[in-house]
């Protein structure tokens, strides 16, 4: 509320040039209009920013990202800084670095909405009939297969191959959508997951069943998903992440989480208490592309399938050992990434650039005798 009272619009004149601006967007929309300009961005799910990034990151004071792994992305970004010439031509003066402070604050999750519970329960899950069910949330958006920044296609292709004909099989749910909740939007979906089951014959044995989730689930209801007693496991391909929220809040409920072993998730998927994926870095595919922001020459992650088939069935066969690793990981992240820790990091970082700014102060003149 503090926040919402201060913002102010662009497209109305300032009185006063502001003490402090806070810009939270992509960095090349940052606009420095405050004393001190601090931009607040999430990132970049890939190993390197662009030049524009980091040119309109230099404008700023103070950089603040949710993870080490977007933080490093910054870091290492390095272009050459090009200056025209007489003649037409160019010449290089330098390189293209981030020149200002970043620091890292991390998304904080509501304990007291995202917590483990007993006998939750969700219309929409307690009607299938598998008692174990492997879980994926995030949103599936534009590339073709193998090519969507969460991977959700190899994920699903995946998930058929290692049950492929397995008596009493798991389920997978997937909470997804496209760019929107329309029905329109639901059936391209249910087309895509179509596409991938129709690679397997039927001739040749049968599939476990994948379960579509299609529409806006309250923090309430997202709780209640991950705590059904039918879903076993978090599962994630991804690409890469800014930070990866829905995977911490998995485990802000003792869910088990099965992910991709790069990017912002490594900051609270801790390995001894996490299925991590195996794979390797790639170039990004050019359906993934994106002008100064997904730049072409970046890389990102691909999970290795035979790793993740037998993640797969390790969480589904040794559950219980699975499962207690899951605990002790909640109660981990349960001390270090609620929103108060995070109203703490915040503080520490504002006191360390912002202590030594100019106050207002009185005017005292001498008073004057005759």
């Amino acid at each position: 509320k503090l926040i919402i009272d201060r913002i102010i619009s662009l497209n109305e004149p300032l009185t006063k040039q502001p003490d402090i601006c806070v810009d939270i967007r992509i960095p090349n929309e940052f606009t420095p209009i405050g004393k001190f300009n601090i931009g607040i961005t999430a990132g970049i799910e890939t190993h390197a920013v662009s030049a524009k990034w980091l040119e309109d990151c230099n404008k700023m004071d103070l950089i603040i990202v949710p993870s080490e792994h977007s933080k490093n992305g910054f870091i290492y970004s390095k272009y050459d800084k090009m200056q025209d010439t007489p003649d037409g031509k160019q010449q290089k003066i330098g390189d293209l670095t981030l020149e200002k402070p970043i620091e890292v604050l991390f998304e904080g999750v509501n304990e007291n909405i995202y917590k483990s519970v007993k006998n939750a329960n969700l219309d929409l899950v307690d009607d299938i009939p598998e008692d174990f069910a492997f879980l994926f949330v995030g949103q599936w958006v534009k590339g073709e297969y193998g090519e969507d920044r969460k991977d959700i296609g190899r994920m699903i292709h995946n998930f058929y191959e290692t049950f492929f004909n397995t008596k009493n099989p798991p389920a997978l749910i997937l909470k997804t959508s496209g760019a929107t909740f329309s029905i329109m939007d639901r059936e391209e979906i249910k087309s895509k997951i179509l596409s991938i089951k129709e690679k397997f014959p039927t001739t040749m044995g049968s599939l476990p069943n994948v379960y579509l989730l299609h529409g806006d689930l309250s923090k309430e209801e997202l709780n209640s998903l991950y705590n059904h007693p039918k879903v076993k496991a978090m599962v994630s391909f991804t690409h890469g992440e800014g930070f990866g929220r829905p995977l911490l809040e998995a485990t802000m409920t003792g869910l088990p989480v099965m992910a991709s072993a790069w990017s912002g998730q490594m900051d609270f998927l801790l390995p001894d208490y996490s299925v991590l994926i195996k794979g390797s870095l790639d170039k990004v595919p050019p359906s993934a592309t994106w002008k100064d922001i997904i730049i072409p020459e970046s890389q990102w992650f691909t999970a290795d399938m035979s790793d993740a088939s037998k993640n797969f069935n390790f969480i589904f066969k040794q559950y219980n050992s699975v499962k207690r690793s899951a605990n002790k990981l909640m109660e981990i992240n349960r001390e270090k990434f609620t929103h108060s820790k995070m109203t703490e990091k915040l503080g520490e970082i504002v006191d360390k650039y912002l202590k030594e700014q100019p106050k207002k102060v009185g005017l005292n003149l001498p008073k004057l005798t005759k």
